[in-house]
């Protein structure tokens, strides 16, 4: 059955950049307030504080259960950047966009209309009530309404009136042009797969680069730096962390569960200085132990150990010489991954690791035999994001997402 809404979205900077809030309201077709949604974002610019308005309407409306949604924002650069009519060329508002389409595609019609700021009075308020909140100044409820006091009237509560949509729909399809990537759907899979109870959210991000990854090197349990470049990818992959839905919340922001070697703490720790997430290391997300092969090149160990490499490569219970087959490297971070779900339960969580134990849980996640560790491929600082419900269903969302480093 259709379930048609309208979600008016807005955000605002006291001083773009500055101290900002964001706000949005859901009515039902009759024109019912059916929920809304409000938040401070410490100090950013007033283009992410209108994105952060729009995605937490739709996320409101994707919870109420709506297909049918009509947007009604007075952001000219949103609407038309969502429509496909203008490029996202802020590196700081790409992200954003691709969980707003992401949320988009998820519902069965979106159409966004761009309004006058006068039309989108509720909105606003909220918004700047978040604001308000966010630096200490209070909004007392008028005792006859129960509605905020202040610049709050009944024109701010009268329902949208429905009108014809001045910009182009935005269908399932919409978002991919003005995006890079995939994203990091904030929509719940639950539904579609059957799934119970909420989930537990794995954020899955590999490492920054190192030198032997710069020349393609096997890199196991060898304890190698960063490179510069290292570092820089751990610090853009935390500046997008920070922003994303759950990772920071008034209850605390989610744990970094980190493998100990070097190279993934300092990703791990940039991440954590990035979203004031506790910091966990556990010795079962660590890298395949790759024996006498560490710090060759594929083509060296290929030539070194020809029959041996060529019998690895088609069959995870072989051993490098020395090392350890990917078969027990999936064992053991099978028990590391039924460790955090047991005790991070329900809960977001941000883990950093290698390439053999991502693919491990990817694979967890798609319930899927080990061709997996052989057709995937994840690139320095890629995030992916699996979710696994209590009644063991799970979600792969997001697979080598690499858009924050462009």
């Amino acid at each position: 059955m259709s379930v048609r809404v309208t979600v008016e979205a807005d955000g605002g900077s006291r001083g773009n950049p500055g101290p900002a809030g964001y706000g949005a309201v859901v009515w039902d077709a009759d024109g019912a307030l059916l929920a809304e949604r409000s938040g401070g974002l410490g100090e950013t610019t007033n283009n992410v504080a209108e994105y952060r308005g729009l995605i937490a309407g739709l996320e409101a409306a994707v919870e109420l259960g709506a297909t049918d949604v009509d947007v009604r924002m007075d952001s000219k650069l949103v609407v038309e950047q969502m429509c496909g009519r203008w490029k996202i060329k802020n590196a700081g508002l790409q992200p954003l966009a691709v969980e707003a389409s992401r949320l988009v595609r998820a519902l069965e019609r979106v159409e966004f209309e761009w309004i006058p700021r006068e039309r989108n009075k509720h909105a606003d308020r909220l918004a700047n009530e978040a604001m308000d909140s966010q630096a200490g100044v209070e909004h007392r409820a008028d005792r006859a309404t129960g509605e905020p006091s202040g610049e709050a009237g009944s024109a701010e509560m009268t329902p949208p009136a429905r009108s014809e949509p001045v910009s182009a729909a935005a269908s399932g399809e919409s978002g991919k042009a003005e995006t890079t990537g995939e994203s990091e759907d904030s929509g719940s899979a639950g539904a579609w797969i059957g799934a119970m109870g909420p989930p537990t959210r794995l954020l899955i991000l590999r490492h920054g680069q190192t030198a032997l990854s710069v020349d393609r090197r096997y890199s196991g349990r060898g304890d190698v730096p960063l490179t510069e470049l290292g570092e820089n990818q751990a610090k853009a992959a935390a500046k997008r962390l920070a922003t994303m839905d759950g990772v920071v919340t008034p209850e605390g922001a989610a744990p970094v569960i980190s493998s100990p070697l070097e190279r993934t703490r300092r990703t791990a720790q940039a991440v954590a200085d990035a979203t004031g997430g506790e910091l966990l290391f556990y010795d079962g997300l660590i890298e395949a132990d790759f024996g006498d092969w560490e710090g060759l090149t594929f083509l060296e160990a290929s030539e070194q150990y020809s029959d041996l490499h060529s019998r690895w490569l088609g069959n995870p219970a072989i051993d490098p010489p020395n090392g350890e087959s990917i078969t027990t490297v999936f064992d053991r971070v099978r028990v590391a991954h039924r460790e955090l779900l047991q005790r991070f339960a329900g809960r977001t969580i941000i883990v950093v690791s290698h390439v053999t134990p991502i693919k491990a849980l990817l694979r967890l996640g798609l319930d899927a035999g080990p061709s997996v560790f052989y057709r995937l491929h994840l690139d320095l600082a890629s995030l992916s994001i699996a979710e696994f419900y209590p009644d063991g269903n799970a979600s792969v969302r997001l697979v080598n997402d690499t858009s924050h480093l462009i």
